[in-house]
């Protein structure tokens, strides 16, 4: 589902419901727009909606990982069907006595009943990139060259040499499993194991491929697109799912995860969602006002440095910062106003100041050097 909703509007919840009260949400929900009841066009994607959020929302990890990342973070992380595993709507369906099977959920969502049998995974990488403050804030794409095992390339992942044949194993018929029976005090038992003789693909590589030596694996260099979401802060890690590796007996790859890390930036410093600028002025331009010109992520900018400006005061720009990662809009960037001193003086100099010191009635006393 693109352009997904806030979880917690989608259940008409606030943020701090409890798990009653999004259990309660989504009982009256599902009874509204559950396929069985509701035959308009648009119900079935509806309870798609309502049961994804209450998936999320009932599970206290699940929930976490949601009010922390986010929806873009989120997904990157979790699968539907890892979404869905171990929630409960048994309960529900029970208390609303229409007739609605929980194992339909799964029909509207894959088209079958119940969770499919989730494929064996290969081993997973993890890569590290640098970026610049622009493109955490603007997002990015970046092209990464992976060195992964894959499929060979030369056999197609089969082992065999081009042009040749797989024969059938003869131990397992084929089956790549072997069953066997035991009998002891207690009755037969059945075991069901892999075959060891073609490690359970049931054939058998006669003529080895020259790339992979029969293995149906090798080593590939692999470009792989990155990209980077808006507002993406230090130390996040992406997960890019079946972009690892490719493990002997696995069915599907692995996955990539990329650790973000953000290049100091010459200007700014980041906390959380706002900019910090450290912008350096005069005692005469802090006393008497002035309008200067600041960097910003979208280009230079002019601010007003009021009359009277003290050391350490904090100019807000709203809107100014970072986008939200975890939610909308942007943090604001704060300017923090250093007033410079100067550490030498003309005759000339000193004497204005002596002279506006005097105005202001303060008892200014010359410095003086003490010796040894």
């Amino acid at each position: 589902m693109a352009n997904k909703k806030d979880y917690y509007e989608v259940l008409g919840v606030s943020r701090n419901a409890t798990k009653e009260e999004i259990k309660d949400a989504y009982r009256k929900l599902a009874l509204q727009y559950h396929p069985d009841r509701n035959k308009s066009p648009d119900a079935e994607e509806k309870f798609k909606e309502i049961s994804e959020a209450y998936a999320v929302l009932s599970d206290d990890e699940k929930r976490a990982q949601y009010d922390m990342l986010g929806h873009v973070g989120f997904d990157q992380r979790y699968t539907t069907e890892d979404i869905f595993r171990g929630a409960d709507f048994d309960s529900i369906f029970r208390d609303l006595g229409f007739g609605f099977d929980f194992d339909d959920i799964f029909n509207v969502f894959f088209g079958g009943r119940g969770f499919r049998q989730r494929a064996t995974k290969g081993r997973d990488i993890a890569y590290s990139i640098e970026i610049t403050l622009e493109e955490a804030a603007n997002g990015a794409e970046k092209e990464l060259w992976i060195q992964r095992t894959e499929k060979c390339n030369v056999c197609g992942g089969s082992g065999a040499a081009p042009n040749t044949s797989l024969r059938r194993c003869p131990k397992c018929n084929g089956e790549g499993r072997i069953q066997r029976t035991t009998r002891n005090a207690f009755g037969m038992f059945v075991q069901v194991v892999t075959c060891s003789t073609c490690n359970g693909k049931g054939q058998i590589v006669q003529t080895p491929c020259y790339k992979c030596k029969g293995k149906g694996l090798a080593e590939n260099n692999r470009k792989i697109t990155v990209k980077i979401p808006p507002g993406i802060d230090e130390g996040y890690q992406l997960r890019l799912p079946n972009e690892g590796e490719l493990s002997p007996g696995a069915e599907v790859p692995g996955d990539l995860y990329v650790l973000i890390h953000i290049a100091p930036h010459p200007f700014f410093k980041r906390d959380e969602d706002d900019l910090i600028y450290n912008l350096t002025i005069s005692f005469t331009q802090a006393a008497l006002g002035n309008e200067i010109t600041i960097p910003t992520l979208e280009g230079n900018t002019k601010i007003k440095i009021q009359p009277g400006t003290q050391p350490g005061e904090v100019i807000t720009l709203k809107g100014k910062g970072m986008p939200r990662f975890r939610g909308h809009g942007r943090g604001d960037l704060k300017v923090v106003v250093n007033v410079s001193v100067p550490k030498k003086l003309t005759p000339k100099q000193k004497a204005l100041l002596e002279q506006l010191a005097k105005e202001f009635n303060e008892n200014i006393k010359p410095s003086h050097k003490f010796g040894f």
